[in-house]
């Protein structure tokens, strides 16, 4: 996933929460294989463990051969036994105090970020990846141009990764020139009529490295 990225933007996406994977993994999967997806971070309400294992492998069969990796929202003790890549804290509390339950080897990922100093903690711990601008459980999330800082000062300190939230395909291009390694799509794809051609027009959107000279 890291290494894939060097010198490129590519896409992760957030699902919505996930009823019924059934229904759900053909269009994932759909939106996956048209586009330059690198992750997909999967929000599974079931309670239910043996459900939940479930619904999780579902998913992960669909994105075989897609070149996705799949990330368990807050699901750190489900990505070894459902054969997921790992796990997405969605705050730094979260990773602190729940992280001990991923599997060692697995990915992990966090976001809820309310500040650089949260951010840096992050990333003394050993996450993946960073991510910045996701709406709150209200749907608020920074203004846009805190959002473009943030990513361009990550970027010119930091080695991890970091994912940038857009709330619409509008605001890729300037997240990408920022520097983000992923654009993270959430209601931007699953809120629109096609997810797949959505996503296929996301992915021209995407910073692409320049040739070499």
């Amino acid at each position: 996933m890291t290494e894939a990225l060097k010198n490129s933007t590519r896409l992760l996406l957030m699902t919505p929460a996930v009823h019924d994977a059934v229904t759900f993994a053909p269009l994932l999967e759909a939106a996956c294989r048209v586009g330059d997806v690198a992750a997909v971070v999967l929000d599974l309400p079931a309670t239910d463990e043996v459900k939940a294992l479930s619904e999780v492998r579902i998913i992960a069969s669909h994105l075989e051969g897609t070149g996705a990796v799949l990330m368990l929202a807050n699901r750190p003790s489900l990505a070894e036994p459902a054969g997921a890549d790992g796990a997405h804290f969605t705050s730094l509390d979260e990773l602190q105090t729940t992280r001990t339950k991923l599997a060692i080897g697995r990915l992990a990922g966090v976001g809820g970020l309310q500040s650089r100093h949260d951010a840096m903690v992050a990333a003394e711990s050993g996450v993946d990846y960073v991510m910045f601008g996701e709406p709150d459980a209200g749907g608020k999330r920074p203004g846009f141009s805190a959002l473009v800082e943030r990513v361009s000062w990550w970027a010119e300190i930091f080695q991890i990764p970091c994912v940038a939230y857009a709330a619409s395909l509008d605001e890729i291009t300037e997240l990408g020139d920022a520097r983000a390694d992923f654009i993270a799509l959430g209601d931007a794809i699953w809120k629109t009529a096609n997810p797949p051609e959505t996503i296929a027009r996301a992915t021209g959107l995407l910073r692409v490295p320049e040739p070499a000279e």
